[in-house]
């Protein structure tokens, strides 16, 4: 009997990379991904990943689960939050960290957010398993192949995410604890699945 699939919205295979490597041989789904152009919403950090994954279910009529990352300064009442891919791209590394410049409060939230739709096109509800790792806003250090990576050092270490070794990234970061509520769900729904 073939094993059955979850797809995992996303273009980046680096990010399934690591949700595959988080969620590890015993979750009882196999991650699909599909590239799928979302619009990007404004809003809240959870209306935003409700909206987009109730998108996605529609356009795939497929249980679908969505990602959405978000990285939000104190010092800047939550910017840029949702928006993060947008600064990142528009300033770069070295530009979120001079986004700091003149605020004592370097502190920040990298904030997780996978919501789950069935696909159901009559029932578009949607579960949210949410992470948060706190940490601080430096100046970039470590590889720049994956995002911010490079200027966010969770508290208790002195190694940005891209400076530390990916085992230890995929134990602290803001994805895995929003991953482990989610394995948590599936392994328990398993046989309603």
């Amino acid at each position: 009997m073939a094993q059955r699939t979850l797809t995992f919205v996303t273009g980046n295979v680096k990010k399934l990379e690591e949700v595959r490597a988080i969620l590890g041989n015993n979750f009882p789904l196999e991650i699909i991904s599909h590239n799928l152009d979302l619009p990007e919403l404004q809003g809240e950090i959870n209306e935003v990943s409700i909206k987009k994954c109730q998108e996605a279910a529609r356009k795939l009529k497929t249980p679908v689960l969505v990602e959405d990352t978000s990285l939000c300064f104190k010092a800047l009442n939550g910017l840029p939050g949702p928006y993060i891919k947008w600064f990142l791209e528009k300033i770069q590394p070295e530009g979120l960290s001079k986004l700091l410049t003149g605020w004592e409060d370097k502190s920040a939230e990298a904030i997780c957010t996978f919501a789950y739709c069935t696909g159901n096109c009559e029932d578009l509800d949607v579960i949210l398993f949410q992470g948060i790792t706190k940490g601080k806003i430096v100046p970039p250090r470590g590889t720049r192949d994956f995002g911010w990576d490079c200027v966010f050092q969770p508290d208790g270490h002195d190694k940005t995410y891209a400076e530390l070794p990916k085992e230890t990234k995929n134990t602290i970061s803001h994805r895995y604890k929003a991953l482990e509520q989610l394995k948590k769900f599936f392994i328990e729904k398993a046989n309603e699945i």
